[in-house]
């Protein structure tokens, strides 16, 4: 029963990520570790600086397994499955993905609620800040009563969602799952749909509001950010990904301590619990993990996770 609710939850709904950046790439690099250049003296080498979409996961005995790095923006450029994509998909019996990407606009009908009790946006916010809220997500279809009790998190990532949509491409993850599901492979969820929201709700509720007023007040910033963050993710440079998710060029210097409550929450939380889930399905092999790219970035990212467990790392793509 377990297992059949992962996989109805799954279905149910995806959190939309755009606000983070989303999209996430690594590299090749062994990992971290001392060398000795005499009896007496040891040399710590720098640790790997990944850079990459797409890696083999390689272990002595065990099939590789494959990670792709993914963004979730829809965008010509990315909007696309690349002949390495394919090629590693060929060699794969089982994909692993975030969520399952269906009816990801339903999660609004359970989930993203303010519960019971608990300040509704209109308390949370100045008059004149909600009132522009609510005109720009009654905008988006969602009717006037739901914005009132929207999570200020939901409401956050429903204003910058607006930047990485298309009414005509389809994000890579997505193109990834129809393609794995006509090839007839096993598709296994990272986590729950409870599990993710979760993760959100755990980010401090001031935080919270100071990214939703950020996004509100900011949208020429949300879309040179998505800009930003899909010709980063064209070069590889999961680094730079993470910068952009971080906020970190020094021009809001006060959302610093909010974005990295949302990183903390959001990207490191949750990729333990995705390292965790394929702790067993990566000791049979032939695995293609499609992932957001930042879950990849630094150490405590799913690279630098698997490196710890005796995998090594190369770069595809």
């Amino acid at each position: 029963m377990r297992g059949a609710s992962m996989i109805t939850a799954g279905r149910a709904a995806g959190v939309a990520r755009a606000a983070i950046a989303a999209t996430f790439v690594a590299i090749t690099c062994v990992p971290p570790y001392l060398i000795s250049t005499s009896a007496e003296a040891k040399i710590a080498r720098p640790a790997p600086r990944d850079e990459g979409r797409l890696f083999r996961i390689v272990k002595d005995g065990v099939p590789d397994s494959f990670v792709l790095g993914t963004i979730h923006a829809a965008d010509p450029r990315t909007s696309t499955l690349s002949e390495p994509i394919s090629a590693a998909l060929s060699q794969s019996r089982l994909l692993t993905v975030e969520m399952i990407p269906e009816a990801r606009d339903e999660e609004l009908q359970a989930f993203e609620y303010v519960e019971k009790g608990s300040p509704g946006l209109p308390s949370l916010m100045d008059p004149s800040a909600y009132a522009r809220l609510r005109t720009a997500l009654v905008e988006q279809g969602i009717a006037p009563e739901v914005v009132d009790r929207l999570k200020p998190w939901a409401a956050m990532m429903r204003i910058a969602r607006a930047h990485t949509k298309s009414p005509t491409l389809t994000p890579l993850d997505q193109l990834i799952y129809v393609e794995a599901r006509r090839r007839r492979l096993n598709i296994q969820p990272l986590e729950m749909l409870d599990e993710q929201v979760a993760a959100f709700d755990s980010i401090p509720l001031d935080s919270q509001v100071a990214l939703l007023l950020h996004a509100l007040d900011h949208h020429a910033d949300l879309e040179a950010t998505a800009l930003q963050t899909i010709a980063a993710w064209l070069r590889g440079d999961l680094d730079a990904i993470a910068r952009i998710a971080a906020n970190d060029d020094g021009r809001f210097r006060s959302l610093r301590p909010h974005y990295a409550r949302l990183i903390e929450h959001v990207i490191e939380g949750r990729t333990a619990l995705m390292h965790h889930r394929l702790i067993l399905p990566l000791r049979s092999g032939r695995v293609f993990v499609a992932i957001g790219a930042m879950h990849l970035h630094g150490k405590k990212g799913l690279l630098a996770l698997l490196r710890a467990d005796g995998y090594r790392i190369a770069r595809v793509w």
